[in-house]
């Protein structure tokens, strides 16, 4: 099965090299689609210069935020198995094969990767932490799963499941979006523990305190105020 690694990027200009290549290391038939969101720290001109078998980079000319950049990045994919990646260092992909394993099993139609389930992990910002959990909470009240992290990037889809997925949100909105959107497809969503090497916001991280009443509202648009899609057709369960 073929996979499909979307990196959206935004003034990353000091790691997007390295995450190209640590993706392109990883053992598995793969596409690299990566879509620059009208970069200003000079990212555009090492994407520009970049020459990488199996890499596709498109670029934005104004900046739309990470659901603009995955909407674009959704709409180039080719593979089976679509998966989403960021572009600073803060998830390895020494997991996808943990990720990608519910699905190539024939178990899961999406997979979350949780910071919260006992991986590797830098302890920092405590009250980052207590809203990431609240959203969640709230999250899961309205989709009625149990996950533990809602808001992490290494979100994994069956391509049939990206397909049936409209982008909508343009901030970091698209994570709840995307969360509300599997459970009203109702996919056989699993989570499996992964790495977190955190950064602080010295060190280049982007998500604020406007982007939790963003996530807020999020939940409450694609949960109550959407329409209801036809549900994604059910596989058998996969034999042990």
């Amino acid at each position: 099965m073929k996979l499909s690694v979307v990196i959206p990027v935004y003034n990353e200009k000091d790691t997007i090299t390295t995450v190209i290549d640590r993706v392109a290391a990883t053992p598995f038939d793969k596409e690299i689609i990566v879509v620059d969101d009208c970069s200003k720290d000079g990212t555009r001109d090492v994407l520009k210069a970049l020459d990488r078998p199996g890499v596709r980079v498109f670029f934005h000319e104004v900046n739309q935020g990470k659901g603009g950049a995955l909407r674009t990045g959704f709409s180039q994919v080719q593979g089976d198995i679509v998966l989403i990646q960021d572009a600073d260092l803060e998830y390895t992909p020494d997991d996808y094969g943990a990720l990608i394993k519910p699905i190539t099993d024939g178990n899961a139609d999406v997979v979350f990767g949780s910071r919260f389930l006992g991986g590797t992990h830098r302890c920092h910002l405590f009250w980052h932490y207590v809203v990431n959990k609240g959203l969640t909470t709230i999250s899961n009240v309205f989709t009625n799963l149990n996950v533990s992290d809602m808001e992490t990037c290494y979100k994994v889809f069956r391509r049939e499941v990206a397909d049936r997925i409209k982008i909508e949100s343009n901030r970091f909105g698209v994570e709840p979006e995307l969360t509300a959107k599997v459970a009203r497809l109702r996919c056989r969503v699993y989570e499996v523990p992964i790495s977190y090497f955190g950064r602080d916001y010295s060190e280049g991280k982007k998500i604020g305190w406007k982007d939790g009443f963003d996530a807020i509202w999020s939940i409450l648009k694609f949960n109550l105020f959407s329409a209801r899609p036809e549900p994604l057709p059910r596989k058998p369960h996969a034999e042990h």
